[in-house]
C-alpha cells in the first residue's frame, strides 16, 4: 500500500503495477468513504488511514466499512472492519450478508461531491454475499457448492454467482452515487483478471442471466439439484445490469496494486541477500493438481542438486515459485484434513523418501496464512522431517490418498503457522538444496 499510495499535500497519487496511475485532488471532495472486502482488507485499510493522516481524515470526515475474516478484525481510527466469516471457512455467511448490505447502503448514500475508495483482495467473493431478490443466502450457497463439486471451472462459477448477486460483477460500482470511485485491487488469481478477483464488484460483468442459466443447465440439465429459486430468478433476468447507464453518474477506475509476482520477487530478493543462487517462476494460468506440482518440485530439487538443467534454469540452489494448484478430494466420509499446500509438500515428500534423497528442503504456504479448512498456512519437508517420519514409521502414501496431510505433518512438527497475514496473493513455494560433491569440489556454496 505504501508503494501504491502516496499523499503530497492535497494530492493522493496512486500507482498501479501495470502503469495505470491515477491522481486525486482531495480538496475537491466533501467526504471520503472507504469500502471493500477481502483477506487483505485490514492490511490495506490501516496504511491508507495512515497515508491520509489526521488532518485530511478529519477534513473529509473519512468513514468506511470493510468485510474481512473474523481473525483479521482490529480497531482502526475511522474504518470499521466487519467480521464477515469465521477463520478457516471460505463460504458466505449471514454476517457477511449484513456487511454487504451495509456497504451497498453507504455507497448509495453518497453524492457527486463525494469520493469513494474501494479495497478489494482475495476472498472477497465469500465475504460479500448479497443475493438478488427471490434467492436466499442458503440457496446461493447450495448453488456454489453444487457447481464446485460438479467440476465447474472458476469462469463458470463466477458467471453464475455474479448473476445471482446485487454487489458482484460491477454491481457495487453501479450502486455507487459518488462523483468518483477508485478501486485498489490485490490479486489472488493467476493472470490477474480484474473481473474475477473478489468477483469484480467494481468491474463490469459482460455475462448475462442467460449465460448463467446455460452453466446451470450444463451441470443440472433436468433441474433436480440446483434450487428452483436460482433458475426462476435468472429466467426473470433478475441479475441483468445495464452497463451503458449503470455508472453514468460515477467515474470508476480499477487499479491493480499487488499480485503473486510481487511476493515471489520479494522472496527471491531475500534469498539472494542470504547468499543463495536463485531461480524463480510465477504461474499465470491454472496449475495442475497439488500432487503433480509437488512431484515436479521434487524432481526439480534432485536435478538442482546434481547441477542438471531444470525447467527453471541451471545453477540455482534455491527455487522460489508461485501458483495455485488444485486438489482432488476423496468422498467426505473418507477424507482427512489438509489443504493444497500441505498436499503438495506431502506429494514431494513421498517422492523424495522413495528416492532416498537428502539435503533437500521444500516448503509451500498460502500467502494469506490459510491452507484449506485448517489453522496453518502450509507445511515443509526436510531431512529432520524425513528422519522423524522414519522413526514413527509414517508413510506419506495413505495420508495422500485420503487428503490427510495435516495429520501427517502435525505429528512431525512440520507445519507453517503464521495466523492471518493481511494479504492474499496465492501460494509461494521454496525449494532449497545442498550442493553435491562435484559442486563442493569446485568451491561452490
Amino acid at each position: 500500500m505504501h508503494e501504491a499510495v502516496r499523499r503530497d499535500g492535497a494530492r493522493l497519487r496512486l500507482r498501479a503495477i501495470d502503469g495505470g496511475d491515477a491522481e486525486i485532488d482531495l480538496s475537491g471532495y466533501r467526504h471520503l468513504e472507504i469500502v471493500g472486502a477481502g483477506k487483505a482488507g485490514a492490511g490495506m485499510a490501516a496504511p491508507l488511514e495512515a497515508i491520509l493522516g489526521d488532518q485530511w481524515s478529519a477534513r473529509l470526515d473519512v468513514g468506511g466499512w470493510i468485510n474481512v475474516p473474523a481473525d483479521c478484525v482490529r480497531p482502526l481510527e475511522r474504518i470499521h472492519l466487519h467480521p464477515a466469516r469465521p477463520p478457516g471457512s471460505n463460504e458466505p455467511t449471514a454476517a457477511g450478508q449484513t456487511g454487504a448490505e451495509e456497504i451497498l447502503r453507504r455507497v448509495e448514500a453518497l453524492g457527486p461531491d463525494d469520493l469513494c475508495v474501494c479495497l478489494i483482495s482475495g476472498g472477497g467473493s465469500a465475504l460479500l454475499p448479497a443475493p438478488i431478490k427471490g434467492v436466499s443466502l442458503a440457496d446461493k450457497l447450495a448453488v456454489t457448492r453444487f457447481l464446485s463439486a460438479a467440476g465447474a471451472n472458476i469462469a463458470e462459477l463466477n458467471t453464475v454467482r455474479k448473476q445471482l448477486s446485487r454487489i458482484k460483477g460491477g454491481r457495487l460500482a453501479a450502486a455507487c452515487r459518488a462523483g468518483r470511485l477508485v478501486t485498489l485491487i490485490i490479486s489472488d488469481v493467476l493472470g490477474d483478471p480484474l473481473d474475477v478477483i473478489g468477483s469484480g464488484p467494481t468491474v463490469p460483468d459482460r455475462a448475462t442471466p442467460a449465460d448463467a442459466l446455460a452453466v446451470l443447465m450444463k451441470y443440472d440439465p433436468i433441474r433436480t439439484v440446483v434450487p428452483t429459486s436460482a433458475f426462476a430468478a435468472l429466467e426473470l433476468n433478475a441479475g441483468a445490469l445495464d452497463l451503458d447507464s449503470a455508472n453514468a453518474a460515477c467515474h470508476v477506475e480499477n487499479l491493480l496494486i499487488g499480485n503473486l509476482a510481487h511476493a515471489v520477487n520479494a522472496a527471491a530478493e531475500a534469498a539472494e541477500r542470504l547468499g543463495y543462487r536463485v531461480s524463480s517462476a510465477v504461474a499465470r494460468t491454472m496449475e495442475p493438481t497439488a500432487e503433480e506440482v509437488g512431484l515436479l518440485l521434487a524432481e526439480t530439487a534432485l536435478a538442482m542438486q546434481r547441477g542438471d538443467d531444470t525447467p527453471f534454469g541451471q545453477g540455482a540452489n534455491c527455487l522460489i515459485s508461485g501458483g495455485e494448484p488444485v486438489v482432488r478430494l476423496v468422498p467426505a466420509e473418507q477424507r482427512g484434513l489438509g489443504g493444497r499446500n500441505q498436499q503438495l509438500v506431502l506429494a514431494a515428500a513421498e517422492y523424495l523418501i522413495k528416492h532416498h534423497a537428502s539435503g533437500i528442503a521444500i516448503l509451500s504456504g498460502g500467502t494469506d496464512g490459510e491452507d484449506g479448512p485448517t489453522d496453518v498456512a502450509g507445511a515443509f519437508y526436510d531431512d529432520d522431517v524425513r528422519a522423524a517420519a522414519a522413526e514413527f514409521n509414517m508413510k506419506p502414501k495413505p495420508y495422500l490418498a485420503r487428503n490427510d496431510a495435516y495429520h501427517f505433518f502435525e505429528q512431525l512438527g512440520a507445519m507453517i503457522k503464521t495466523g492471518p497475514t493481511h494479504t492474499n496473493v496465492c501460494d509461494v513455494r521454496v525449494v532449497l538444496v545442498e550442493c553435491d560433491a562435484q559442486q563442493a569440489a569446485r568451491g561452490e556454496p
